[in-house]
């Protein structure tokens, strides 16, 4: 183009027109470098976005399990306040009784002494305490079992007091807990068995049951074709009836659903985890734990799970899990329902202490009672002797002192004669006999 032939005007216009041109591309190279960053940016949002789920439900996980402590802090509480003041009143009651007994006992036994030794002194006592002693001995061995009572309820209580503690210091282990869970869920199948074994013992320990007493650990027992057999863990009820618990610990699956971002790989890690699960619901739904010797097992076995995560992923993976387990006879169990379910048990096997407790001391009142009778028995008789006693007392007395010619009269009138005597009649005799005025 031959720039010469235009005005000057033109030229301005047309400088001003490419400047502004040059303007617009630089801005929108700018504009686009900017959106380009962005993108990049929102891509990142959304990829932490798409986590925010994720960290919600395990928040709102780790909140239930606080709500659930919080409220089994609180039934604790009011349950130990209402056990210490029952078993106050029940021991004031029995201390009031043991001080009634021992207070009327004691007076009576003192009465009839002091109102008969001067007539049956040495006679009387050997026979009060031929009476006393066995009863005194059965009060004695009441005495002794009112205070085993009162030592029982004191160790029940400080049970149930460590036993606060123990749910005050269970929402700080969760993150100990977290910790053990990541490094087991690295490690191999027997790592992962004895995590998942640790844990059920941590579980028992809580639970306030005694090993060894009310529950044992790898017990060996035999079927009817001898062969050895040993659950993880047997818990005994009163009564002879046992429940089985069987710890397993399938989380190759897990750990691979929990580390994966990719959504097809996730879900068919999930598939494969639930899968396990459901696997080992049919093994050990086959095993006849009824037919071992020494065993009275119920009608169902506790599977112990000892992630309760895992338990939830393989449940909302396959909503038939439980029902399907439920038909082997089978209850999944986790740390939190298998703990709820042992301090149940260990809540029988306390109040069937109590219990027994109860029906000592009911028989030991029992043998009180017909102690007591046979004493009041022995009493009325020992009350007849003395009234007949008495009797025969005054009707010697009478011959003596009554009527004409009476000994007294005629001994008294020897001394009203002149008789020299030592000592004069009794003045009681002189008055009977009607020779002396009684003293006003």
């Amino acid at each position: 183009m031959d720039f010469q032939h235009l005005s000057p005007n033109t030229l301005i216009l047309l400088s001003a027109l490419a400047s502004l041109i040059l303007g617009y591309a630089i801005a929108f190279l700018i504009a686009s470098r900017r959106l380009q960053t962005l993108k990049i940016t929102l891509a990142v949002e959304q990829e932490k976005n798409s986590r925010i789920p994720e960290l919600e439900a395990q928040l709102k996980e780790k909140s239930a399990q606080a709500e659930n402590l919080q409220r089994d802090l609180a039934g604790l509480q009011a349950q130990l306040i209402e056990q210490r003041k029952s078993m106050d009143e029940k021991l004031a009651l029995l201390q009031q009784a043991e001080a009634q007994l021992t207070e009327r006992f004691e007076n009576m036994a003192n009465r009839i002494l002091e109102e008969k030794a001067q007539t049956f002194a040495e006679r009387n006592k050997l026979q009060l305490d031929g009476l006393l002693t066995p009863f005194r001995h059965q009060l004695g061995e009441f005495k002794q079992r009112v205070d085993e009572v009162h030592v029982d309820d004191a160790r029940d209580r400080a049970s149930l007091r460590q036993e606060i503690k123990n749910l005050q210091q269970q929402t700080r282990q969760i993150n100990e807990d977290a910790v053990n869970l990541t490094r087991a869920l690295k490690g191999d199948k027997k790592v992962q068995g004895t995590w998942g074994e640790m844990i059920l013992e941590r579980v028992l320990e809580r639970s306030g049951l005694r090993k060894g007493v009310e529950y044992e650990i790898q017990g060996g027992y035999r079927d009817t074709e001898q062969r050895l057999f040993k659950p993880d863990v047997v818990v005994f009820l009163p009564g002879g009836k046992d429940i089985i618990i069987d710890s397993k610990v399938s989380l190759v699956a897990y750990e691979r659903y929990a580390s994966l971002d990719d959504g097809q790989e996730r879900d068919a890690a999930l598939r494969e985890h639930a899968l396990a699960v459901h696997k080992h619901v049919k093994t050990l739904g086959g095993k006849d734990y009824s037919a071992l010797k020494g065993l009275r097992t119920l009608d169902f076995v506790l599977m112990f799970l000892p992630i309760e995560a895992a338990f939830l992923v393989a449940f909302q993976q396959d909503e038939t899990l439980f029902d399907d387990a439920f038909a082997e006879n089978i209850v999944i169990v986790t740390p939190t329902t298998l703990l709820a379910t042992l301090r149940t048990v260990e809540n029988i096997w306390r109040y069937e202490r109590q219990y027994e407790n109860a029906k000592i001391i009911a028989d030991k009142a029992g043998s009180v009672y017909d102690k007591l009778r046979g004493f009041l028995e022995e009493m009325e008789k020992l009350g007849i002797q003395i009234d007949c006693l008495h009797k025969t007392y005054d009707d010697a007395m009478n011959k003596l002192a009554r009527g004409r010619g009476n000994l007294v009269r005629q001994a008294e009138s020897f001394a009203e004669l002149g008789v020299k005597v030592g000592k004069s009649l009794p003045k009681a005799s002189l008055e009977r006999a009607g020779l002396e005025e009684p003293d006003e």
